[in-house]
């Protein structure tokens, strides 16, 4: 039990300092504070809402692992180095087609 509150810490702990350093995760979580609620609100079946949430939950996953990519790329590159550029730039492409697929996702579940 002790191990799975000590992982509780930890994440909580990540979760707040994405919020405090990360301008990006914390436009995101106020995208998810609007969308979750609506996606609840909207007549769609309980699949469709599923679908929603889980959509926005995969960007705020994403970024949280884009941000630990880019801090500890900082940590260990202290000079520019194009292999730093190319992983910070995937992270990037990764979140980027996170939030495609959550229009992809919502236009879907709305208008299909």
């Amino acid at each position: 039990m002790r191990r799975v509150w000590n992982a509780l810490r930890y994440s909580v702990a990540g979760f707040r300092a994405a919020f405090r350093h990360e301008d990006a995760f914390r436009q995101e979580v106020l995208l998810a504070a609007i969308l979750i609620p609506l996606a609840l609100f909207l007549h769609v079946s309980a699949m469709g809402k599923a679908l929603m949430i889980a959509s926005i939950l995969l960007v705020l996953m994403v970024e949280l692992l884009n941000s630990a990519v880019e801090a500890t790329v900082d940590r260990i590159a202290l000079v520019d180095h194009p292999l730093a550029k190319r992983a910070k730039d995937m992270g990037s492409a990764a979140v980027f087609i996170s939030l495609v697929n959550v229009v992809a996702v919502w236009g879907l579940v709305l208008f299909a």
